[in-house]
């Protein structure tokens, strides 16, 4: 698995706050695969996609 600087914003940004997350960025970078490996170290995940 390819390592990218979201997954370690991520790793801080659930040690720091939990604040609500808005991820946007270019398309095809791997924003999605990363949310969804991110959301597998909690019990229960909801992502909203509003596009």
């Amino acid at each position: 698995m390819l390592l990218r600087k979201i997954d370690k914003f991520l790793v801080s940004w659930k040690k720091r706050t939990h604040s609500p997350l808005i991820i946007k960025g270019a398309r095809q970078i791997g924003k999605t695969t990363s949310i969804e490996n991110f959301g597998k170290t909690y019990k229960s995940f909801i992502e909203i996609n509003f596009i």
